[in-house]
């Protein structure tokens, strides 16, 4: 039998689900088609992938290492079929791009609406998650670009500064107190709405607060930028926030913080060894441009 791409496909969802009956779904075929595909697979290697004897099917070991090479082929070839479709008069192509979620309220937007105004053949899909798996979808060409930032990075990740993102305290504008810089040991009397614990602005705001000894009284945790500003609008609570995202709000109010918060380097994300197609490079200089023309900190 000659082994086709087919085959490849029908192992790793196996491998995937850890059953036939859920791969058979996922890949719309039938459940004996595919147990009869992948046994040929078996008997054209001469040896076994799969192991059927536990209530979950199970890679080998021989398995194990041919599901990898078989994984770097197919991202290989998902790789080849993008060059060979890029156009490099951008009036048609694709761009898989992955933000943390801070991103969303501020930069997302603005960076759509300019790709879509310069070039709107470019197809561009975006997903919202944590840093550490933007650099896993990289690896395994999940993702083409990843906004994140700059910070200790996996082998393999390419890391270019974009812009230096500052942070302030934030509270409804009916409830700024006052203009001056507020102690950060004052902090330890405000009733607080914070971002949950997964997100890396709380990390990096949970960090200061720590250096300097305040205890924060977190009345309110959200993992929506979007929720806490509803609910610092609406409240006596403060938060903490980028201050491209207060600019935006009208009904919020930057409260400075003495001293202040530690600033942080925004980079856009890349694989060092991946296929780099014209959207690529025509979003790269859109997200530079941006960035300058808005005048955020640090911007080249």
């Amino acid at each position: 039998m000659a082994l086709e791409l087919r085959h490849l496909r029908y192992l790793l969802a196996v491998a995937e689900h850890g059953n036939f009956t859920r791969a058979a779904e996922d890949l719309h075929i039938s459940q004996p088609t595919l147990s009869q595909q992948v046994k040929q697979l078996e008997r054209t290697l001469g040896i076994q992938l799969l192991d059927r004897t536990g209530r979950t099917v199970r890679l080998t070991d021989a398995g194990e290492a041919y599901a990898h090479h078989a994984r770097g082929a197919l991202h290989q070839l998902a790789a080849a079929e993008r060059a060979v479709h890029d156009v490099r008069d951008l009036s048609r192509g694709r761009l898989r791009l992955a933000v943390t979620p801070t991103f969303t309220a501020y930069l997302v937007g603005p960076l759509t609406a300019e790709l879509h105004d310069r070039h709107p053949g470019i197809t561009l899909t975006v997903r919202e998650t944590t840093q550490d798996r933007i650099e896993a979808g990289l690896l395994a060409d999940e993702f083409d670009l990843g906004i994140a930032f700059q910070g200790a990075h996996l082998p393999g990740i390419t890391a270019t500064a974009l812009f230096t993102e500052t942070l302030t305290l934030v509270t409804g504008s009916g409830h700024a107190a006052t203009a001056d810089a507020m102690p950060v040991g004052a902090l330890a009397d405000r009733r607080l709405a914070l971002l949950s614990g997964d997100f890396a602005t709380r990390g990096h705001i949970d960090a200061y607060l720590e250096r300097h000894g305040v205890s924060p009284r977190i009345a309110v945790e959200a993992n929506s930028i979007q929720a806490l500003t509803e609910v610092v609008q609406r409240t006596s609570l403060a938060t903490v926030l980028p201050d491209a995202i207060t600019h935006d709000h009208p009904r919020l109010t930057p409260v400075p913080l003495d001293p202040a918060l530690p600033t942080r380097t925004v980079t856009l994300l890349g694989r060092a060894d991946a296929y780099r197609s014209a959207a690529t490079r025509a979003f790269t200089r859109l997200a530079r441009d941006l960035v300058r023309a808005r005048g955020y900190a640090g911007a080249s």
